[in-house]
């Protein structure tokens, strides 16, 4: 056995000759286990608002977002786009259009969000933990229909009768706004609120409106181009694996975005608030550990009569040394130990 080690733990079990040094010793593993204890909670606590966010997150957001690295828009009909959507990995992919716009129910009005989907929408999407009243069908023959969030159906009053319309305002692009007619700067659309969702996040409760690509192709006035294909992966599929896949095959003109990429703002957010509460428990953790320097000087103090002893017995200053070394080790992994259980 370590001859060092063996009297180090000797002196850390064994009644020192003044009662004070025990309290001190006692002090400073306690300071070192409340340090780990509060650091172990928290961090684990920050994890487990990341795994909330991405929990709550996924309810719209797809698996793998596909958007241009310039520009709004892109066209989902070129070659690269649609040799993606053949990868065996993918279970679904859904085109979507969005912008801002100017929504008006009755005598009230609101900038809105305006997200056009296709029909493979209702695939990506849990319908069941979306929706709080009402279906998702966006046109019907001639006529169209929404989904609004709760929060912006509140501030217009929305209601699903089919009775009052929702209009819907967009400037007409590459158009300059006419001073003496500025309306018809503008396209105006008209749909009827056929559902009403809930994710429980105000940028989406308080702004976004769900309404059928062609809808949104004629309010904005594009012809085929997408803003962002959304993918759902196929069960069993790796988020990372397929992203990278996609990334080598269109190349630096996309960008491929997962779930946490996707809403990067709050996930970079609680990352900070991770790193920086870790930080602050690392400082208290180092002042704790001068405790540590104090009991190990009383301690000597209260060892002069055994480290003489030693020294006539042959010892040098390198073994009396890692005696203490290792008492200071031990306390505190005694105190790791204590706050990690």
């Amino acid at each position: 056995m370590n001859l060092s080690l063996h009297i180090a733990r000797r002196y850390l079990f064994a009644k020192k000759s003044h009662n004070a040094i025990n309290i001190i010793s006692i002090i400073s593993v306690c300071g070192i286990a409340v340090a780990t204890l509060a650091m172990v909670c928290a961090l684990s606590i920050f994890n487990g608002f990341t795994q909330l966010a991405a929990d709550s997150f996924s309810l719209l957001d797809p698996d793998l977002k596909i958007i241009p690295a310039q520009g709004k828009v892109f066209d989902p009909n070129a070659s690269d786009i649609q040799e993606v959507k053949k990868l065996e990995e993918i279970e679904t992919a859904s085109e979507s259009i969005e912008e801002n716009a100017l929504a008006r129910y009755n005598d009230r009005q609101e900038p809105v969000l305006i997200k056009g989907v296709d029909d493979n929408f209702p695939e990506m999407v849990d319908l069941d933990r979306l929706l709080l009243t009402g279906q998702l069908e966006l046109r019907s023959g001639d006529v169209d229909f929404s989904a609004a969030g709760i929060g912006l159906a509140g501030k217009l009053g929305i209601r699903i009768d089919n009775i009052v319309p929702l209009e819907i305002f967009a400037p007409k692009r590459d158009v300059l706004v006419n001073m003496a007619n500025p309306s018809a700067s503008f396209t105006q659309v008209y749909t009827y609120p056929e559902s009403i969702f809930a994710l429980h996040q105000s940028k989406y409760d308080d702004q976004l409106v769900i309404v059928s690509m062609d809808l949104a192709r004629y309010l904005f006035r594009y012809d085929s181009e997408i803003s962002a294909l959304n993918i759902r992966l196929k069960d069993g599929a790796s988020a990372a694996s397929v992203k990278k896949k996609i990334q080598d095959t269109l190349g630096s003109s996309y960008l491929v975005q997962d779930r946490f990429e996707q809403q990067s703002d709050a996930f970079q957010m609680v990352s900070i608030e991770k790193w920086v509460t870790y930080l602050i428990l690392v400082f208290i953790l180092t002042i704790a550990a001068f405790n540590l320097v104090g009991s190990l000087s009383m301690l000597i103090i209260d060892k002069r009569a055994d480290i003489n002893i030693l020294r006539n017995m042959g010892a040098d200053n390198n073994l009396i040394s890692r005696i203490f070394l290792f008492e200071g080790w031990l306390i505190s992994f005694t105190g790791v130990i204590i706050g990690l259980v």
